[in-house]
């Protein structure tokens, strides 16, 4: 069955703000479904709505809107001035307007037994899929009296306490019906999950397909986020190997990786540019290689390099005479993480024997890598790169007018971006970003996320210099993407 986890619905709700569906909207017709779930079950009757400080709450603040005609009751556990989101407040300040019961509780004492005995139906809005560690009360209470009534449950989204991503719990709301948005969570498909959802529904929203196949800023969160314990080097370490025929393609990478967030970047580059490349950014650290170009004396280097880095960024500049494309095919199987670009795609590079590379082909080294030419059809395209990320257990980033991204199993695809992007660098830029995103997160995620990226850095540079946008412009302006 399709499921998703809660933080895979998280990026999809960012990625609907970001083409103009607001989540007032999404809630709006989160909590008119679930209204219309009572209605087909009773026409008539008590019904008791405890809603939680969120979303969660404000998808039942709507219900209890739509409820009209029934004996309805909001117990809201907290204060409206605790309420945490403005769209969650602005359907408790509409439920105001009306005649219906609103209770707010600050304290499990002040939980009303005798109102929740009396329902015919509770409507549990009290958690969604965001929940994080230990019940508190009033919610655990609340969650006890539910199990301990007799009314018909309906949960919204997920059970209170249920995790969705099917770990472990303290105790759940047990539904006798799950009304759950958009997609099945991952947890309900668990063995034994069926003892705290009860039937499940899935319930359209209102969701774009291009929420989900086309990456935006919810691809991007899971990145902005590290731990107060933070220390040096623990946010990513990142080896661009590079240089030799060109100078500046593998310092575009290097300073990508650190606007990016990594922590630590160094640059094994030969040793006949190695001085060249340094004297681009005091930020750069730069490891100089035997000879001209990069040969095979240097594997021995490299391997101890590598060890002391999270991901292996490698290709850009390097060139392609006999000796440098040797040194290749035994470096790339010695990576546990490598971004593979530019004079390094070549066709012995997809046997590494591990999932962990991430190619990054523009339409003719794609055709260099497999041998076929890429399809112009969108669908066909597709399917392509999909198949070919499977039949090579590897992740694909193929860049175009619309970039595709697979691993095999699911494909995504980015619109970010702009002609002035042709410009020589970009390409660079990319793979240093995707590096630095890929040293602390799975492939997939890190490609994804850094096309979105890359693109949206460059729109943000055509802005301001149309097609005079340089690499550097781009470069400088992720962090700003990042932020936002």
């Amino acid at each position: 069955m399709d499921a998703i986890t809660s933080a895979r619905m998280a990026a999809i709700d960012a990625n609907c703000e970001y083409l103009g569906i607001k989540k007032l909207q999404l809630m709006e017709n989160a909590g008119a479904a679930v209204a219309n779930a009572v209605k087909k079950r009773a026409a008539s009757g008590k019904v008791v709505i405890i809603a939680g400080r969120g979303n969660n709450g404000g998808d039942a603040f709507v219900a209890a809107r739509h409820l009209i005609g029934y004996d309805t009751t909001v117990i809201l556990l907290g204060r409206k001035e605790e309420i945490k989101t403005p769209e969650a407040l602005h359907n408790w300040n509409e439920l105001e307007k009306t005649s219906i019961s609103l209770v707010q509780v600050t304290d499990a004492a002040m939980l009303d037994s005798h109102i929740i005995k009396k329902a015919s139906v509770i409507i549990d809005g009290i958690f969604g899929t965001g929940i994080r560690g230990n019940l508190k009360e009033p919610e655990s209470k609340a969650i006890d009296l539910i199990n301990g009534s007799d009314a018909f449950v309906i949960a919204m989204d997920v059970p209170s306490g249920f995790d969705p991503d099917g770990g472990k719990f303290e105790k759940s709301v047990k539904a006798d019906l799950t009304l759950t948005f958009h997609k099945m969570k991952t947890g309900m498909t668990k063995k034994g999950a069926d003892k705290y959802t009860g039937d499940v529904q899935i319930i359209d929203i209102g969701v774009p397909g291009e929420a989900e196949f086309f990456v935006g800023p919810g691809d991007v969160q899971p990145f902005l986020t590290r731990p107060a314990s933070i220390h040096k080097g623990d946010a990513g370490r990142v080896l661009v190997i590079g240089g030799g025929a060109y100078t500046g393609a593998p310092a575009l990478a290097a300073l990508a990786a650190l606007r990016a967030g990594a922590d630590i970047v160094t640059i094994a580059a030969p040793k006949s540019v190695s001085d060249i490349i340094a004297s681009f950014s005091p930020n750069l650290i730069v490891r100089s290689l035997s000879s001209n170009r990069l040969v095979l004396e240097d594997v021995p280097l490299i391997l101890e390099l590598i060890k002391k880095h999270d991901v292996v960024v490698m290709g850009m500049g390097l060139g392609t005479e006999g000796a440098t494309l040797e040194a290749i095919k035994i470096i790339v199987p010695m990576c546990e993480k490598a971004v593979i670009d530019a004079d390094a795609l070549i066709p012995e590079v997809l046997n590494a024997g591990h999932k962990d590379v991430i190619v990054t082909p523009h339409a003719g080294e794609m055709k260099r890598l497999s041998g076929a030419d890429v399809p112009e059809d969108e669908k066909q395209k597709l399917a392509f790169v999909r198949d070919f990320a499977k039949d090579n257990k590897i992740t694909v980033l193929l860049k175009g007018k619309m970039d595709i991204i697979s691993d095999g199993m699911e494909f995504r695809a980015n619109r970010t971006g702009n002609a002035g992007m042709t410009v020589g660098g970009t390409g660079d830029v990319l793979a240093g970003l995707t590096g630095a995103l890929f040293a602390k997160h799975d492939a997939f995620s890190a490609a994804c996320a850094s096309a979105f990226i890359n693109g949206t850095a460059g729109d943000l540079a055509f802005e301001e210099f149309g097609y005079g946008l340089l690499a550097t412009d781009v470069i400088d302006r992720i962090p700003r993407v990042m932020k936002q």
